[in-house]
C-alpha cells in the first residue's frame, strides 16, 4: 500500500484500490485537489491529458459520499459518451471496495436498460448533457440528493453549446 496517497487523507480503503491498480505517488494534480475536495471546498482543475484528472476528483468523492443514503448522490458530466463511459469506469474500479454503485448515461444507448439501472439504485450517474436532460423530463432521474456535481471537461462543453443544457440540468 503507497503512503504517498494515504498522506492525502484517503481512507485505507481507496488507498488500497489505487495501490491495487499499480497507482504508487499522486500526480500533480491529485497532489492539489485532493486535500481540496476532501475538505469539502469547490475545485476547479486543469492539467494535460494523461495527468490523473479523474482520479484527483473521483477519490476524495467516493470518500465524502454518505455510505447510507439512497439515491443519486453525484452527478458528473461529461461532453462525450466516450469520456462519461471512461469516468464511470474509473468510479467504479476506484469505489469497488465501497460497493459503489455507477451509472454513465448517454445517447445511442437503450432508455430501458438506463432507467432499469436507475430504478435499482445508483449513486454516482455520469453523463452527457443531452440524456441526463432526457431521463430528468421523463421523470427517470431524481436529482433531489445530488450534493456532487463535476463538470468534466467543461470548457469542452462550453465550446460544444451545451451551456443552456448545464444551466436547465
Amino acid at each position: 500500500m503507497t503512503k504517498e496517497f494515504a498522506q492525502l487523507g484517503l481512507r485505507p480503503e481507496l488507498v488500497q484500490s489505487v495501490s491495487d491498480l499499480g497507482y504508487i505517488n499522486p500526480t500533480p494534480i491529485q497532489t492539489k485537489v485532493i486535500p481540496l475536495m476532501l475538505d469539502g471546498n469547490d475545485v476547479v482543475g486543469q492539467a494535460q491529458t494523461g495527468t490523473g484528472k479523474t482520479a484527483a476528483f473521483v477519490l476524495p468523492i467516493l470518500q465524502n459520499m454518505e455510505r447510507d443514503h439512497r439515491g443519486v448522490q453525484v452527478l458528473v458530466l461529461a461532453p462525450t459518451r466516450e469520456l462519461a463511459v471512461q469516468v464511470a469506469q474509473a468510479a467504479h474500479k476506484y469505489g469497488s471496495c465501497l460497493n459503489v454503485r455507477v451509472l454513465a448515461v448517454y445517447g445511442g444507448q437503450s432508455y430501458s436498460s438506463q432507467i432499469s439501472r436507475l430504478k435499482q439504485g445508483v449513486d454516482i450517474v455520469v453523463g452527457t448533457p443531452g440524456r441526463l436532460l432526457d431521463l430528468m423530463k421523463g421523470g427517470e432521474l431524481d436529482l433531489s440528493g445530488v450534493s456532487t456535481l463535476v463538470l468534466d471537461e467543461a470548457d469542452e462543453m462550453l465550446s460544444m453549446g451545451f451551456i443552456k443544457d448545464i444551466e436547465e440540468i
